[in-house]
Order: structure tokens, then sequence, then C-alpha cells
């Protein structure tokens, strides 16, 4: 039956038919190219936006990079500041800032008398520091 109903569709061959066909084709030639030129912008848009996503997540790792150097560098900070509010506490000590002047530059009380021994006060001194660092 097929071949029957095609062969009683006849195409006509005359200029109305033929300039008819020529319009349809340049029509789908046309959406063709406008299909593409949609799809090329698109394209363009999307590498775009992909691109300045891209490098905002790097500079996003950089300033977690960053961020995290700043928390430990912070944390030594507060450490430091730690040790020394301590050493300001134990320099309000009037006990604690005699004890350091003898050991350091060999002050005396009134009824103390110094003996400096020589090669021996770089071990005084060292020694005092030594204290300091175990009383913190």
């Amino acid at each position: 039956m097929d071949k029957q109903e095609k062969s009683k569709v006849k195409v006509l061959d005359n200029e109305y038919a033929k300039k008819q066909y020529a319009k349809e084709q340049r029509q789908i030639i046309f959406r063709r190219r406008r299909l593409m030129a949609i799809f090329v912008v698109a394209a363009i848009i999307f590498l775009s936006v992909g691109i300045s996503l891209f490098n905002d997540y790097l500079r996003l790792q950089s300033l977690e990079d960053y961020k995290e150097e700043t928390v430990v560098k912070q944390k030594e900070v507060s450490e430091q500041k730690e040790d020394l509010e301590n050493d300001v506490s134990l320099l309000q000590d009037e006990d604690y800032v005699a004890k350091i002047a003898r050991s350091r530059f060999l002050y005396s009380d009134d009824d103390e008398i110094v003996f400096p021994l020589p090669g021996n006060e770089s071990g005084v001194a060292n020694e005092s520091d030594e204290e300091t660092d175990e009383s913190n």
C-alpha cells in the first residue's frame, strides 16, 4: 500500500514550486544559523561564568590558607602576650625584682657581701636566666 500511495504523490516541477522549495531551504538554513549563533553565545557566557567561578574558587582557597596562617600567628601572639603579662605580674612583686637584681647585676642587701669570681660572672647570669624561665 505504501508503494501505491507514494506513487500517487508527485512533486510539481514548475517555477513556483522551485521558489517555495528554495524559500523553505533558506528558512531551514537561517534557523540552523540562528540556533548555532545562540549556542555560541550561550557557550561564551557559560565559559566566562565558569572562568570567573574558577578564579573565585582559587581566590577563596588562597584566602583560606591566609586565614589558617593568621590563626596560627594569632595563637602564637596570644601565647606571647600571656607570657609577657605573666612577666609583668612577676615584676610587680618586689621580692622577685630584688632576686633578679641580685642574680643578674650582683646587687646586695645592706647586710650581704658579694664576692664575684673571675669567669663565674657569666655563670651567675645564666643561672638566673634559667631560674626566671623555670618560675614562668
